[in-house]
């Protein structure tokens, strides 16, 4: 009978769960030291730039090891867990640490979780990450690159570890060697085991006295920190959906030039018209609501105006005409603002797309929202009166060139029939990417949607 010491340790590596994602959080642990796993079982969950997602083990096995603590940033092809895969029971312990076995180079893309991809390029940032959890003793050698591997910033390619070993060296002696702008892989160590200790740093960094004094420049004055009442503050790490989003809206807002149009529209025929669709047996237990009908007006007016559903290739300098709408809906969510998209929207009935809508509402609130949810959009709704406001200037989705923002309905003197009538109204406004929209398209789409929800018969005429 094979024994856990005679077990062979296998290390599951941080899959890329998304298209390039090149980090994600550890949100929680499912399996402890010493339990038993078998193939599928999901053994934690993890937070990627778009959603939360569970990871399950591809083999059967004992945990032996959980290499990062709940709440730690890790980066794809990291090990996150080690298994002994060879059998033995719950919480046994090996008589001596086993050497794992050395695992074959991949040729060609990465092995990864099963209906995922591979990063296609290597992490160009060094992400926060915390500490390791060691639960096992292992040799003096395996506990050094532990502690050294476990706190060190980002790690290199595979391929490039292969050929140039990183350096060791502690985390304090690192952050010296970055000060003084050295390259550890310059130094020559002199510690145990080959480590690089501060002496080595500094040494590395000393040089002979000039033979004439070199004239010195005076110092540029330099502005002061601003100051930190560290007392009453509060720092909350950027990660996740926050960072991605940041980083997404900051490419857009610098790479597309926006231009937003506003329209104010009487929407009282609307208002009723969703009370009535609330009776429809058609609709019973289906979300029913003024976002409906806008987002029904906004793929009517695409389809009268279709060059505004598309995207700008800058790497072949071509427009590309979508023929179909996967409608964006803007979610604020417990993690951040998602935008998970309908997809096919343009194909569906009402019916059908006040089912959709409810369920990437209720996803996205649930944080359950997928990855594959969040790509291709091609054109977004943000619904930002549901907060009261009148309505904003959205930044762009990046890939797309429009985006609607829905003010909030409210009751306002408004002139109908020649008189001064109390009516619902509300402000709509139509951000858009002027390389590929000019003020006539965007203008021609806004008053389509505004047209369709003062007067919502034309959605049987016109849609």
């Amino acid at each position: 009978m094979t024994t856990m010491t005679e077990a062979s340790v296998r290390e599951f590596k941080m899959p890329d769960v998304g298209e390039g994602l090149t980090e994600a959080e550890i949100l929680k642990w499912y399996v402890q030291p010493g339990d038993r796993v078998t193939d599928g079982q999901v053994v934690c969950e993890v937070e990627t730039a778009k959603a939360a997602v569970e990871l399950p083990i591809p083999y059967d096995g004992v945990v032996r090891e959980l290499r990062f603590a709940e709440g730690t940033t890790v980066d794809v092809g990291t090990a996150i867990i080690t298994v002994a895969v060879a059998g033995g029971a719950p919480g046994e312990e090996p008589a001596a640490a086993p050497e794992p076995e050395p695992e074959k180079k991949p040729e060609g893309r990465q092995p990864v979780l099963v209906g995922y991809g591979v990063a296609a390029s290597s992490t160009k940032r060094r992400p926060r990450k915390g500490p390791e959890v060691t639960v096992t003793e292992v040799a003096v050698q395996a506990s050094i690159q532990t502690e050294l591997n476990g706190h060190s910033h980002a790690p290199a390619p595979a391929e490039a570890l292969a050929e140039l070993p990183r350096p060791l060296a502690k985390p304090p002696v690192r952050k010296l060697a970055k000060d003084l702008g050295v390259d550890l892989a310059t130094v020559t160590p002199s510690g145990p085991d080959g480590v690089i200790t501060r002496e080595d740093v500094h040494a590395a960094v000393a040089t002979p006295e000039p033979t004439a004094p070199a004239p010195v420049a005076p110092a540029a004055p330099v502005a002061p920190a601003a100051p930190y009442d560290t007392a009453r503050e509060t720092r909350v790490p950027v990660k996740g959906v926050r960072k991605a989003t940041a980083a997404a809206m900051v490419g857009s807002a610098f790479t597309a030039p926006h231009v937003t149009e506003f329209v104010t529209v009487d929407v009282t025929r609307t208002m009723k018209l969703v009370e009535e669709l609330k009776q429809d047996k058609d609709l019973q237990g289906l979300r029913v609501n003024p976002l409906l009908l806008i987002a029904k007006a906004l793929l009517v007016a695409i389809r009268r105006n279709p060059d505004i559903n598309a995207s700008w290739d800058e790497a072949n300098q071509e427009i590309v005409l979508k023929h179909y709408v996967n409608l964006g809906i803007a979610a604020a969510t417990p993690r951040g603002l998602i935008v998970p998209n309908i997809k096919d929207a343009h194909a569906k009935t009402l019916p059908q797309l006040a089912e959709s809508l409810g369920e990437l509402v209720t996803t996205a609130r649930d944080g359950k929202t997928s990855p594959a949810a969040m790509q291709g959009g091609t054109v977004t709704i943000t619904n930002v009166g549901v907060f009261g406001i009148d309505t904003g200037t959205p930044i762009l989705n990046p890939g797309e060139a429009a985006i609607l923002a829905v003010g909030a309905i409210k009751l306002q003197p408004w002139v109908h029939k020649g008189k001064v009538k109390p009516r619902q109204v509300t402000t709509l406004a139509l951000s858009f990417d002027h390389r590929l929209v000019d003020g006539e398209l965007g203008s021609k789409v806004l008053a389509d949607i505004a047209a369709i929800l003062e007067q919502p018969k034309r959605l049987i005429t016109w849609g």
